[in-house]
This record gives C-alpha cells, sequence and structure tokens, in this order.
C-alpha cells in the first residue's frame, strides 16, 4: 500500500471514529456551571494530584474528565490536542479520571505509575492507540494493556508494585468524589475554566477556550 493510500485510510478510520464520539458525548452542566464560586481548586475542578499537559500557570485551564477505555475520549484526544496548540502560552489541560468502564480502574493505575516514571505521556498516548485491542468492553484485556504499557518504556515490574500503592487508590477515590460533585455522566466531560461548552461540537470547545483566552489577556 503506497503512503497516500495509507494516508487516506487512516483519515476515514478517524472520520468513523469521530463520528461515533460525538454521538456519545453529551455536555454534562456543572452546577452553576456559568459562574465557578472560589479557585477552580476549591470548586473541584482541579487537583494538586491531577496531571497537567502544557504551562503550569496558563490563565486556561480545560478539565477533561475522561476514562482511558473510552473511545470517545480516544477520538476527542488529537482535537483537544490541537486546540491546545493553537494557544501554546495560554492553555493547560488537567486530565481527571472517570472510570465508568470495567477494567478503567487499572488502566488508570497504570498510566499513573507510569507517571511516577516520567512516562506519563508516552504510555497514555500508546494506550489509546491501541485501545481497541484491550478495552473491549466486559471482557478488558489488562494483561494486554501492561504489555502495550510495557512497549512503551515502562518498567513493567516496577509499576504493578507502584499500583498498590495506597495513593493510586486515594487518587481515583477523590476523582470519583469530584465525578459526582459535578454531576459528570459520561466521558469525556469538558470544562474550561470551569464552564461547560454548549454543544458536543467540538468547535463549541474551541470557540469556548479562545474566548476565554481572549478574556485573560
Amino acid at each position: 500500500m503506497n503512503k497516500r493510500l495509507l494516508v487516506i485510510g487512516v483519515a476515514i478510520v478517524a472520520i468513523a471514529v469521530f463520528a461515533a464520539a460525538a454521538w456519545l458525548y453529551r455536555p454534562a452542566p456543572a452546577p452553576d456551571a456559568s459562574v465557578v464560586v472560589g479557585t477552580l481548586e476549591e470548586a473541584g475542578y482541579v487537583r494538586a494530584h491531577s496531571p497537567v499537559i502544557g504551562p503550569a500557570e496558563a490563565p486556561v485551564t480545560i478539565t477533561e474528565f475522561f476514562d482511558p477505555s473510552c473511545e470517545a475520549c480516544r477520538a476527542y484526544y488529537p482535537i483537544v490536542k490541537q486546540i491546545m496548540d493553537r494557544h501554546p502560552d495560554d492553555v493547560r489541560l488537567v486530565l481527571r479520571y472517570a472510570a465508568f468502564h470495567e477494567g478503567s480502574d487499572t488502566a488508570v493505575k497504570i498510566i499513573e505509575a507510569a507517571r511516577l516514571q516520567d512516562l506519563f505521556l508516552p504510555v497514555l498516548e500508546a494506550l489509546l492507540a491501541r485501545q481497541p485491542e484491550w478495552a473491549v468492553h466486559g471482557a478488558p484485556n489488562l494483561d494486554l494493556a501492561w504489555q502495550i504499557a510495557g512497549e512503551a518504556g515502562l518498567d513493567v515490574e516496577l509499576a504493578r508494585q507502584d499500583v498498590l500503592r495506597p495513593a493510586m487508590v486515594a487518587v481515583l477515590n477523590a476523582d470519583t468524589a469530584d465525578v459526582e460533585l459535578l454531576g459528570v455522566q459520561q466521558t469525556p466531560t469538558f470544562f474550561v475554566n470551569g464552564k461547560s461548552p454548549d454543544s458536543p461540537d467540538p468547535q463549541a470547545l474551541a470557540d469556548l477556550v479562545a474566548s476565554e483566552v481572549a478574556a485573560a489577556e
């Protein structure tokens, strides 16, 4: 298969995945989502333990509640990266866990163990890239998830010890509490500085981010 046909094939698959993702994703309004009382931390959108991608002190925060097993999360991941690339100095992504699918709690622990080895993004992206192989709903292949993480560079033997740490359960419990606090019912759910996009269209998310960036200038 030549390079052009390969690119076309990948594009067709991406469009199909996104179409399904857009149908699955419905924004869930937070209580008083248009107004954040106190800081994002006080309101439950951000926690000290949360992984952050982008400038830590950026004035605009995208909070994404996501599940490593979620097809829509996989489809939205490159879209969110594109939005951030448009505002490299002004936007950060804070990832929160909503482990709704069977086995997702273990997948979260694998990602968190990777973070301890400074491999958060490589392992996260490897698991998302091969999600259809291991995240079979009702029958997740977590041994394969571990294998994929190992192929991304994770020291699996050390990580299997790290996932037994009480701190791993504490992260999941804290994020689950904020899932309930903010009324998150599906993944991905996005908030931008505590505000919900008004539709599942990625353009709504991009527009809200641009509006918040403009307001911060």
